[in-house]
């Protein structure tokens, strides 16, 4: 298949991926560490079932006396702060294919809208023949909103991308509460509200159950029911433009290389790890100790400050995330850090693939056509069970990158957005 004329050189070389020697290997590193997380959390918030802990009383399997303090361990560590991760590295990434496309005087725009629009294509994919809770699509169309940014300021970017991250959830809760009291009939929207509470109870029940026990093809149209019910909703916006605040920030981060040049940069990346770690651990702590004196009714839930929660919230996530950023890209100077933290670029390398493979493995672990241990795990099992899963991919990695420049999802990806096969395997960068 040929590539449209706007995607080539006006009589000069042809556009492609970038190869070997143009990826970052700090950026892959970081990326698969993020994969980590975002598998951890999917899995455990999404499939496992045991989210969040079952009742006192349950006999799970593999029961551990800590089970209680892992939950929240990965509450305060991991959940929020991988995808956050993973998002500020897809913004970053915009700005690299930015600066690559102008270094070789290519447009930018119709190849970058081809490559979303791929994205797009396998997200949907991934949502209707696998798992609801797909980022893909999400990404894909937050990606087109970025372009909207492209030409402003950094510190305008900056500002933009704490609005979205930090003002929108406060405002949307806000909405959330107040509007329907200053409704003609309140009362009406309090029931019509009720109603819409008891459906999406009964869906999860009945989705659940089929989850357990259909077979695959049973699990389709449920899986594409849940999907579609959050996609008309507020908290669909909600995703959408913090995921757009969180590419802002790394679009930023790209834009001043931050990470493509970490040496030069290490006393700002000292000063967002002191900074980023006194985030997470004010917001992640509020956060816990809230929602701990709300579930034993020592704080009334309907409280008006606590439309301000999701935001610390986010603000937890974003400096823990930013402290796991700062932190690795310091330790990466250093060469012990960089020969250890370096066995993580193959499945950040790799992501795509392995975060669609994420998804099989998850079905095939908890859902009752597989091993169908949903809810029967353990949290501390459960864990260790994902995380051991994890590193057999990152093994699998190793080795698939040893003979192939791309993984079967990225060779896919980029042999669409790009028009015709790419070279798969790895003797045509020696060659070249």
């Amino acid at each position: 298949m040929a590539l449209p004329p706007s995607l080539t050189l006006h009589g000069a070389t042809e556009i492609r991926p970038a190869d070997a020697s143009e990826r970052v290997l700090l950026l892959d590193a970081l990326r698969g560490l993020a994969l980590c997380g975002v598998f951890v959390s999917n899995a455990y918030m999404h499939f496992s079932g045991r989210y969040p802990p079952p009742k006192e009383g349950a006999a799970p399997l593999l029961a551990s006396p800590v089970d209680h303090a892992a939950h929240h361990v990965f509450e305060f560590l991991i959940a929020g702060k991988a995808m956050t991760l993973f998002s500020f590295l897809f913004g970053l990434g915009f700005a690299l294919q930015m600066g690559r496309a102008q270094e070789r005087g290519t447009p930018f725009f119709p190849l970058y809208a081809r490559r979303l629009t791929v994205l797009l294509l396998l997200g949907l994919l991934h949502i209707f023949a696998l798992w609801y809770g797909d980022v893909l699509s999400l990404y894909a169309l937050t990606g087109f909103l970025l372009l909207l940014f492209r030409q402003l300021p950094s510190k305008r970017l900056i500002l933009w991308s704490l609005v979205f991250i930090l003002g929108f959830p406060t405002a949307l809760t806000a909405v959330q509460r107040f509007v329907p009291l200053l409704a003609s009939s309140p009362e009406v929207v309090q029931t019509v509200a009720q109603k819409d509470r008891l459906h999406a109870e009964a869906l999860r029940k009945q989705s659940q159950a089929v989850f357990a026990s259909g077979s695959y093809l049973d699990t389709l149209r449920p899986n594409a029911t849940i999907y579609l019910t959050r996609l008309f909703r507020p908290i669909f916006v909600s995703f959408v433009l913090i995921a757009l605040g969180r590419f802002l920030l790394g679009f930023v981060a790209g834009r001043h290389r931050l990470l493509q040049e970490p040496e030069r940069n290490q006393p700002l990346l000292r000063r967002l790890l002191g900074w980023g770690l006194l985030m997470g651990v004010v917001g992640n702590s509020a956060t816990f100790l809230v929602g701990q004196w709300a579930n034993a009714g020592h704080i009334p839930k309907g409280a008006p400050w606590m439309f301000f929660m999701p935001t610390v919230s986010e603000m937890g996530s974003l400096g823990l995330a930013t402290f796991y950023m700062a932190g690795l890209a310091l330790l990466f100077q250093r060469p012990r850090g960089k020969k250890w933290l370096s066995v993580l670029a193959p499945p950040g390398q790799m992501a795509l693939t392995n975060y669609l493979s994420q998804s099989v493995l998850s079905l095939l672990l908890f859902r009752g056509f597989g091993l169908g241990l949903g809810g029967k795990l353990g949290t501390l099992a459960c864990l260790t069970i994902i995380f051991g899963l994890f590193w057999i991919q990152l093994a699998l990695s190793h080795v698939w990158l040893a003979h192939f420049r791309f993984g079967p999802a990225e060779w896919l990806w980029r042999s669409l957005t790009y028009g015709k096969p790419q070279p798969m395997r790895m003797n045509y960068e020696r060659l070249r």
